[in-house]
C-alpha cells in the first residue's frame, strides 16, 4: 500500500526506535556500560584516562559516521552508537574533574546549562524536540549532541550526589529512580508534555545507570559489590546484545512505525 500520508512517510524514515520498555531497559543497561567500561579500560588495562579517550572516541566517531549515512533506523547500529556514546559521555566528565581539576558541581551546571543550550537551539531551528522525527541530518546531529550532554551531566550529577554528597551508590540509585518513576507519574496521570518526559527520563536513566554500575563494580570499601567493571561489562553487554538481536529479529521497536504506515 503506498504511503501517501506525510508524516506516515517520515515517521517510516525515522532514525531512531519507537520508545518502548526495551528502549528503557537496553538504555539503562548501556548507562551502566558507559561508567564500567570507562573504568575497565582506564585502570584495569591500563590505558589511562587520555588513552581510554582516544581509543573510545575514535570509535563513537566510526559508529556515528555509520548511524548517519543509514537511512533509517537499525537496531545494531544504532545501539552500538549508543553504547559508544555513553562511554565517552563519562570520559567526557572524568577528563574534566580528574585531569583538568574541575569539580563535580562545576561540570554539574556547565553540562545542564550545555544541555538547555543544545534543547533550545533545537527548538529554535526545527520547531520540535519530537525524537519521532529524527529523519534530516540537521536533526539527528542535534539529537546525538544532547544525548552526548545527557551522559556527560548524568555522570557529573550521579558522582556529585554518590561520591561528593556521600550519599552512596545504592542510595543514589533509588532517588534517580524514583524521580524517574515521578516523571511517568506525572506523564501518564497528570499529562505531562510527552516530549518534556522523554528527555526528563533519559536524563535521569544516566545517573540511575552510573549508580548501578558502580555499586556493581566498585570495591566493598568503596560502598560497591566487588564484582569488578569487567565482569559487571560484560554482563551488561551480553544483555544489551541479546536484546539487540532480539529487536532486530522482531522488529517489535518498529511496530507503531509499521501502523501508522498501513494505516
Amino acid at each position: 500500500m503506498p504511503i501517501t500520508d506525510p508524516a506516515s512517510a517520515r515517521a517510516l524514515f525515522n532514525k531512531v526506535p519507537e520508545i518502548t520498555a526495551y528502549f528503557w531497559i537496553i538504555k539503562v543497561l548501556a548507562t551502566t556500560v558507559g561508567e564500567t567500561v570507562a573504568d575497565f579500560l582506564n585502570e584495569s588495562m591500563g590505558l589511562g584516562l587520555n588513552g581510554t579517550s582516544v581509543v573510545m572516541a575514535a570509535l563513537l566517531a566510526a559508529a556515528l559516521a555509520v548511524q548517519f549515512r543509514a537511512n533509517r533506523y537499525q537496531p545494531r547500529i544504532y545501539w552500538l552508537t549508543v553504547v559508544l556514546i555513553s562511554v565517552v559521555g563519562t570520559l567526557v566528565t572524568d577528563n574534566l574533574v580528574d585531569n583538568l581539576g574541575v569539580s563535580l558541581q562545576t561540570t554539574t551546571l556547565a553540562f545542564s546549562a550545555a544541555l538547555a543550550a543544545v534543547f533550545l537551539t533545537w527548538n529554535a531551528v526545527e520547531r520540535t524536540l519530537s525524537i519521532h522525527t529524527i529523519f534530516s541530518l540537521r536533526r539527528e546531529a542535534f539529537y546525538w549532541l544532547a544525548i552526548l550532554f545527557t551522559f556527560a551531566l548524568g555522570t557529573a550529577a550521579g558522582d556529585l550526589l554518590a561520591e561528593s554528597m556521600d550519599v552512596g551508590y545504592a542510595r543514589s540509585a533509588l532517588i534517580f529512580g524514583a524521580a524517574i518513576g515521578a516523571v511517568a507519574l506525572a506523564h501518564y496521570r497528570l499529562e505531562m508534555n510527552s516530549v518534556l518526559a522523554f528527555w526528563l527520563a533519559y536524563i535521569l536513566t544516566r545517573p540511575l545507570g552510573a549508580s548501578i554500575g558502580d555499586l556493581l563494580s566498585q570495591p566493598v570499601t568503596a560502598g560497591g559489590i566487588d564484582l569488578g567493571p569487567m565482569l559487571t561489562s560484560l554482563t551488561f553487554l551480553g544483555v544489551i546484545l541479546s536484546l539487540v538481536t532480539y529487536l532486530t529479529l522482531s522488529r517489535v521497536d518498529l511496530e507503531r512505525v509499521q501502523a501508522r504506515r498501513d494505516g
